[in-house]
């Protein structure tokens, strides 16, 4: 049934009484500015100021790590609302890489505490009338929504769909240290997931940002059209300025014979290796840290229980990828279960099948498939029922 789909993420919403372990932020905000204002230029890593330049992360990692505990709370509402609502599909959360971070400082000129992602919740959902219902629902949990940004509807000049909203956290008394913490919750199908991850996952092998729109034209321009494709699958507004059906369909199949794109893509995942790093015990991991070495594009994953030492640890990769000693790309991820881990950021582990299967059927001539799974009828559980044991009398000797 529908409900099942979720099951493994009920307890994510009882744990947030009961964990305290969470990282506050240690420094005063007019440090948060400043240490903004320094990852948004060069930080030269020189006997001179590297004391300075560590504190500057530190600072930035604090404030970061401030925003675990709202990103979990976010995120448990979310899970709670797709329940009632017996919609299909998981969800992820993860703060923002540091990189990421300082990208957006330099791009569009903002203060480290104005970013609306420093944490961000992912809800992936099996069709689009699932992404509506919940995006209505979300309105409605208990943290002041800022700002959405509707971008299925009005999708990116590059062709990027997925419903935004911007939460401020409201923690009340016992939780107003992290008060006014800023959460982005994501809401797609499973199809714009699969476009999205694909630019993500071709981005990282071939070392190019596609996702802020750099790197290779053709795919760049391939991505864009089949963005338009899965919109008219998913039955949304289509992007007028680009072509017709027919047209954008023939360019596709040209870019894709210039580029061997299903082929590099059907390769993708092959040429990434996989190595795990945990043990299975009763305290369950909650956290991962996938590690993407860009030398060798292997992947490692390790396992957190701990807030704390998860994020002691990404900050610990950062600081060692910012000092050159490393090439690695790290991204903390909160899921369920490390089966959801691939399902939610395939990109990482270069598992872009949905993407090339619908790819292929593209230029095949056919629609693209939207992922569905039928609703099954939900059946209440069977009274229990006590069984009548006055048959059976143990007999004594005296």
């Amino acid at each position: 049934m529908v409900d099942s789909l979720i099951s493994d993420e009920t307890a994510e919403i009882d744990f947030m009484d009961s964990m305290t372990e969470y990282p506050h932020l240690a420094y005063p905000m007019r440090a948060v500015r400043r240490a903004g204002e320094l990852l948004a230029g060069d930080i030269l890593w020189t006997d001179e100021n590297r004391d300075a330049a560590l504190e500057t992360f530190a600072i930035a990692n604090s404030w970061r790590d401030s925003h675990v505990y709202p990103m979990r709370s976010v995120r448990g509402s979310v899970v709670q609302r797709m329940r009632q609502g017996h919609i299909g599909g998981f969800t992820a959360a993860r703060p923002k890489r540091m990189s990421s971070i300082r990208n957006k400082l330099r791009r569009y000129s903002v203060n480290l505490e104005q970013i609306n992602d420093i944490a961000g919740c992912r809800a992936v959902l099996d069709d689009i009338d699932g992404v509506r219902q919940l995006i209505a629902a979300c309105r409605e949990i208990p943290h002041e929504l800022k700002k959405e940004y509707p971008y299925i509807d009005e999708p990116k000049d590059d062709g990027y769909r997925s419903h935004h909203m911007v939460f401020s956290f409201s923690g009340g008394t016992q939780r107003s240290a992290f008060s006014g913490r800023r959460i982005e919750l994501q809401i797609r199908t499973r199809l714009q997931h699969s476009w999205a991850t694909a630019v993500e996952a071709v981005g990282l092998y071939r070392n190019e940002d596609m996702k802020a729109g750099q790197g290779n034209r053709d795919w760049l321009r391939l991505f864009q059209l089949v963005s338009l494709e899965f919109a008219f699958t998913e039955g949304c507004h289509p992007i007028t300025e680009l072509p017709s059906r027919d047209h954008r369909i023939a360019e596709i199949r040209v870019l894709n014979g210039k580029l061997g794109a299903i082929k590099f893509l059907d390769d993708l995942k092959n040429a990434t290796s996989y190595f795990s790093n945990f043990v299975h015990g009763e305290d369950r991991p909650n956290f991962y840290l996938i590690k993407y070495d860009n030398t060798d594009h292997s992947v490692r994953v390790e396992g957190y229980s701990s807030p704390l030492a998860s994020s002691a640890s990404l900050g610990a990769v950062e600081q060692r990828v910012e000092t050159g000693n490393d090439n690695i790309n790290a991204v903390l991820v909160e899921v369920s279960k490390i089966d959801r881990l691939v399902e939610a950021y395939p990109n990482y582990f270069g598992d872009v099948t949905l993407f090339t299967k619908n790819l292929r059927a593209i230029c095949d001539g056919k629609q693209a498939i939207e992922y569905t799974m039928a609703r099954q009828q939900i059946v209440a559980p069977k009274p229990k029922v006590t069984p009548d044991l006055s048959w059976f009398k143990r007999r004594h000797r005296w």
